[in-house]
């Protein structure tokens, strides 16, 4: 993969028109503004330095960065799955249509990833599937994948995790957000806190909670958990709350976020 040498006269304005999740080094000064900026955890979650001739798998692609990063690292054949339609996500009852929307819009059909991949000259196969409907038979198997910030938002994590076993024969990277607080209370018991209230938010788990998925999906841990916390991007404005938001698990939350990142836990895993 090499960025393409004729990059379009107004890729700047069609970068600035599109709202990221990822940022994305799509050529030498050319940075998309990101929700989050997820380059600096790549050596954290400890990402392979080489797939080199590896099939390699990005479970929940968004704007494709770790898809991109399989690739620049010598990967024979990239898959990146998603859903490109956000009514079709695992929304909880009695959700507002308002959300939804406001999903869409930020997800815009994919365009992040098409724009990144042509600019980049990729040629990641991105396929409209959810992690659910995972089968060796229509996506092949797979040497690696990478899992991140997705379990979260599923209604059944552990059965999203039993389908990437089935079409994994090597390792598989589970990178997901983590609740902090249940990690300081129960550091070696596996808990999880639940939200499932008007928008897909779901299990946020604890270090040894997201591992305890991994390994009741039919993996075998090999290292991790391993906390860290995501950095926001140029797209994610950051304020730190007022001090009595602390009173509320919410706020403190958001007090770690402000000041940290967002908390996430790495389990690097192997098919058994």
């Amino acid at each position: 993969m090499s960025p393409s040498p004729n990059l379009p006269q107004d890729l700047r304005a069609r970068i600035d028109d599109h709202r990221w999740y990822h940022t994305i080094e799509l050529a030498p000064g050319v940075t998309t503004p990101g929700w989050f900026d997820t380059r600096p955890a790549v050596e954290t979650v400890r990402f392979p330095s080489s797939l080199d001739r590896q099939r390699c798998l990005d479970v929940g692609t968004f704007d494709g960065f770790w898809a991109f990063e399989m690739e620049r690292r010598g990967a024979a054949r990239v898959v990146a799955i998603d859903i490109l339609d956000p009514r079709k996500w695992d929304w909880p009852y009695g959700s507002d249509d308002a959300i939804v929307r406001e999903m869409a819009t930020m997800k815009a059909a994919g365009a992040g990833f098409e724009l990144a991949a042509t600019t980049l000259g990729s040629s990641v196969e991105r396929l409209e599937l959810s992690v659910y409907d995972l089968d060796s038979s229509t996506v092949g198997e797979f040497d690696f994948a990478y899992v991140g910030s997705l379990l979260l938002h599923l209604r059944d994590p552990v059965r999203a995790l039993e389908r990437v076993r089935s079409v994994v024969r090597g390792e598989v990277l589970v990178v997901d957000a983590v609740d902090p607080e249940l990690g300081r209370v129960f550091p070696r018991r596996p808990v999880a806190s639940l939200d499932g209230v008007g928008r897909p938010w779901w299990w946020r788990p604890n270090p040894a909670g997201l591992a305890r998925m991994v390994t009741a999906a039919g993996f075998t841990v090999v290292d991790g958990p391993r906390r860290l916390y995501l950095q926001p991007g140029a797209g994610q404005q950051v304020t730190r709350p007022a001090l009595r938001a602390l009173r509320t698990k919410e706020g403190r939350l958001a007090w770690i976020t402000a000041s940290r990142g967002d908390p996430h836990a790495a389990v690097r895993a192997r098919a058994t």
